[in-house]
């Protein structure tokens, strides 16, 4: 899951050729997805255009799926978004998801600016889901609105959450379900047990399936890894008191420099977060794979300021996950 994060002294545009670099790296991994998510007015993030964002790197990777982790629903027309992604599936046939989420995405200030005259909010969230999935069924003859492209296409659809609404939307429609950890790691058990309960069978899917966002920092060593976890450390705290910014480089001591009230927000934003070396990262994917979730996405937020660093703890991330 990919934010295409702004470092410090950098800009969008290398932001986004920095996206593309790192999915052909994880391509040639093995990896099977590549997501990309909606986010509005945060200097940090590059992905906000999802859509445009995914056509650039669709275009320059050959087989790994990618998709939106997510397209925030309530900002957009349905029809338009079956038309995007449909667009999207007409170039690049059985490589594209689509993730739907009810959240803006944003604050609400920015929600407003982006939303203007729209007619759905959070509570119409089921049914525009639902009016989405029409436009991707075959056209019939007589029906009035058409997705073109998007009529007919194969493409899958997810649904996001970090709570127990989006657990129960997509149980409800026999939807497989993303849970958000990276935002609400203390709803994610409850989130995962409401949508396996309540789980009803579909066209798309027979039995329910999961899938964990998931920070993991990789390195060479712990030491290592918890420092390249400080850029991500200090953006989020960033972020989460009211001073969004640019992914900052690491620093040494981080967590040592903090008050309690900082600490707080960090625990809780990193409780089900893996930093540390090939090992621990092993141990952690193992465990969270106990908890019942088929699929494991890491999501990415600018976990280490400088694309070289990153691209290495890729590397061993996915070496950690071959020897699960």
């Amino acid at each position: 899951l990919d934010l295409s994060p702004i470092t410090e002294g950098g800009d969008a545009g290398q932001a986004l050729r920095n996206s593309l670099d790192l999915a052909q790296l994880v391509e040639a991994l093995g990896y099977r997805r590549y997501w990309m998510a909606e986010h509005h007015n945060l200097p940090g993030i590059a992905s906000a255009a999802t859509a445009v964002a995914l056509a650039h790197v669709a275009a320059g990777t050959a087989s790994i799926r990618v998709g939106a982790g997510g397209i925030m629903l309530p900002n957009h027309a349905p029809l338009l978004i079956a038309e995007q992604f449909g667009t999207l599936a007409a170039l690049h046939p059985g490589r594209v998801d689509l993730g739907l989420g009810r959240a803006p995405g944003s604050d609400q200030v920015t929600a407003r600016a982006v939303r203007r005259a729209l007619l759905g909010n959070e509570e119409s969230f089921p049914s525009e889901v639902v009016e989405l999935m029409s436009y991707f069924q075959p056209a019939q003859p007589g029906q009035a609105v058409q997705a073109v492209p998007g009529a007919g296409l194969d493409v899958p659809i997810w649904i996001l959450g970090s709570s127990t609404f989006g657990a129960q939307v997509a149980a409800y429609l026999g939807l497989p379900f993303a849970f958000a950890s990276h935002f609400a790691p203390a709803m994610m058990m409850q989130a995962i047990a409401i949508y396996r309960e309540r789980f009803r069978p579909s066209a798309q899917l027979a039995t329910p399936y999961v899938m964990l966002g998931l920070t993991v920092v990789a390195s060479e060593s712990d030491v290592e890894a918890r420092f390249l976890f400080s850029s991500l450390q200090q953006s989020t705290l960033n972020n989460r008191t009211g001073r969004p910014s640019r992914v900052p480089p690491p620093v040494e001591d981080f967590e040592a420099r903090l008050d309690p009230y900082a600490r707080a927000i960090l625990a809780d934003a990193f409780a089900c977060a893996i930093a540390g070396g090939p090992e621990t990262i092993r141990r952690g994917l193992h465990d969270m794979i106990q908890r019942q979730a088929q699929t494991l996405v890491r999501n990415r937020r600018g976990s280490a300021s400088h694309p070289r660093a990153e691209w290495r703890s890729e590397r061993l991330r996915g070496q950690s996950c071959l020897r699960l």
